[in-house]
């Protein structure tokens, strides 16, 4: 049996399904072979929160996972471990872990200006290596997955698994969640058309997708709404609006479905913001469905009914795939371990798992092949030949 180590494991930045299904393919493959894992709770702000000082405290941040406690856990959605949107290489000075906040004091000894960025990193290096912490396992987006490539660049070893509902993280064609998001909100759209289509009006629902459109296209390619919006094109209001009460009026149920990203933007507009930005520069988004709505209303007088399916997206247990997925991607994280390999992404490319380098994550942004997949004058998916093409058309 090899050398046992202590492997820390987590999650970060938005929940979805497949979290724990990969949690506990991960876990069980470790403990089989003799080592350790421990569960790092609520993603890098745990890692930030780690004092080797306070055994009784760590509690509240680590986790030892076994046989028992992983046992059902992928019969739920979410992330059991908890989550966070924190990055211990911007973090605010106001939201330091009390004990760190002596040894970050400004330079004239005072507290300084609350909302200054500061690294941590030299501390979350020392905390790990004195807690024995021999590995870490980063479940996340894009974002998340940016530190676990700061940490490669320190040396320690990280293993990297994607997920998100954008389906928009680079290096690999599948994340975790992203069949369960489009699966949740072809659903929801099927059901919305009956109160859409007895009221006689445009519906209009809203999915996640910040900078890519891959699931409001899928959504609406497979939900067969009569247009579908993505991130990726500005889209003119006057146009889409004539398009919709063509569909409306050319449907006999008298009725028409659009499906629009919440990062969508209108020609010579900009995206739908709100609140403060996060510790990786991204403020909420949402209301573009609501922007459209009415303004759709005050240019034709046709009457909407506008949804956002938001966290709807997320919610529940994993579909097959997503669980499918989860599971090979866990256990192919234990193998890079196992294998001795470290600063690796698991990923699944041309249809094939696969690994690429972590810091492939955090590169650009993977979106929608426009001129391929979309009809920028229709607003529809254009879906013309898929012979040859992975399962995911990407």
């Amino acid at each position: 049996m090899a050398a046992q180590w202590k492997i820390g494991i987590l999650t970060g930045g938005g929940d979805v399904p497949g979290l724990n299904s990969c949690i506990r393919a991960f876990t069980l493959r470790a403990l089989e072979d003799g080592h350790e894992v421990i569960g790092i709770r609520r993603g890098w702000r745990g890692v930030a929160s780690l004092n080797p000082d306070d055994p009784v405290g760590l509690a509240e941040w680590m986790m030892p996972l076994t046989k028992v406690e992983v046992r059902t856990v992928d019969r739920q959605g979410g992330t059991f471990l908890h989550t966070s949107r924190t990055n211990p290489a911007r973090i605010k000075r106001q939201d330091l872990p009390a004990y760190l906040k002596p040894a970050y004091r400004a330079a004239d000894g005072t507290e300084g200006n609350p909302d200054e960025r500061l690294d941590i990193t030299p501390h979350v290096l020392k905390a790990l290596e004195r807690l024995g912490i021999t590995h870490v396992v980063c479940i996340g987006g894009d974002d998340t997955l940016s530190y676990a490539a700061r940490l490669n660049r320190e040396s320690f070893p990280v293993v990297a698994i994607p997920k998100t509902m954008d389906n928009d993280v680079m290096g690999t064609d599948y994340c975790i969640g992203f069949s369960t998001a489009v699966s949740r909100s072809v659903n929801l759209i099927t059901e919305l058309r009956t109160p859409v289509g007895s009221h006689e009006r445009i519906g209009i629902v809203e999915v996640f997708g910040r900078y890519s459109g891959e699931t409001a296209l899928f959504t609406g390619y497979l939900a067969s709404t009569d247009r579908t919006i993505i991130s990726e094109v500005p889209f003119d209001m006057a146009r889409l609006a004539e398009q919709l009460v063509a569909d409306k009026h050319g449907n006999p149920s008298h009725y028409a479905m659009l499906a629009i990203s919440e990062g969508s933007v209108a020609e010579g507009g900009g995206m739908m913001l709100s609140g403060e930005e996060d510790a990786f520069g991204h403020r909420k988004l949402g209301g573009i469905g609501d922007l459209v709505g009415l303004e759709i209303k005050r240019m034709t007088g046709e009457d909407v009914m506008v949804q956002r399916l938001s966290y709807l997206m997320r919610s529940g247990p994993p579909d097959s795939l997503d669980r499918i997925v989860a599971y090979s991607f866990g256990n192919m994280a234990y193998e890079l371990i196992a294998g001795h390999q470290k600063g690796q992404m698991v990923a699944v490319n041309d249809g094939r798992y696969t690994t690429v380098p972590v810091e492939i994550a955090s590169s650009g942004r993977r979106q929608v092949n426009v001129r391929e997949f979309y009809d920028s004058e229709k607003y529809q998916p254009k879906i013309s030949s898929v012979r040859g093409k992975p399962m995911f058309l990407y």
